[in-house]
């Protein structure tokens, strides 16, 4: 089974602020912008409405205006709240981790600390859940983010590693590693944070 991990950098305090907003404005917007990834992605999920559970736009609806929610589908809400995530922010480059298999994001932070880089965590973008008032999202998927300061941190310490020190690490490791430091650069550029979802 493989998994992927989404990342995006984006203004997370403007992310935040979409949650329970009642900004009818912005829903219509995401609707317009994304009508045919939306209308695919009800199709997959065509048994959730069957059974009396929101479409993924009732799901971004009910995040909008802060509820309500229907606990038994957290997952649709979670996923409702990344298209909100990707409208306000801008996909990063993920070929690294998408598709990977088990295990890899710990794998890649393994490497990351064994050289000093801590300030960030791949397996933190991971294992997390969205704000409340979202019902979490369950096993099917996990969000998380790393702030501004977290990514410039986080970049300090990947300055500090010689090359030495790299070129030890397994070479695709060290790739996914790198990667994951151009997604901090890119925010720290911008003056953003980085989110990600996993699934």
């Amino acid at each position: 089974m493989s998994f992927a991990l989404m990342t995006y950098v984006v203004d997370l305090d403007v992310l935040h602020a979409s949650v329970g907003s009642q900004d009818d404005k912005l829903r219509r917007m995401i609707g317009g912008r994304f009508k045919q990834h939306l209308d695919f992605y009800d199709s997959q999920f065509d048994h959730v409405t069957d059974e009396g559970g929101p479409s993924i736009r009732d799901a971004i609806r009910a995040v909008i205006e802060g509820g309500p929610f229907d606990e038994q589908y957290g997952f649709m809400y979670g996923y409702a709240y990344k298209w909100i995530c990707e409208f306000h922010g801008r996909f990063l480059d993920n070929s690294d981790f998408s598709p990977m298999r088990a295990g890899w994001l710990e794998t890649v932070d393994e490497g990351l600390k064994g050289l000093g880089v801590s300030a960030v965590s791949v397996t933190g973008l991971s294992y997390g859940g969205p704000p409340a008032p979202i019902p979490s999202s369950g096993m099917e998927s996990g969000c998380g983010e790393w702030s501004l300061e977290e990514c410039q941190k986080a970049l300090e310490q990947w300055e500090a590693v010689t090359d030495e020190a790299k070129s030890d690490l397994d070479p695709y490791v060290l790739e996914a590693a790198q990667s994951a430091m151009e997604w901090c650069r890119t925010a720290a550029t911008v003056g953003r944070g980085v989110a990600g979802f996993f699934s």
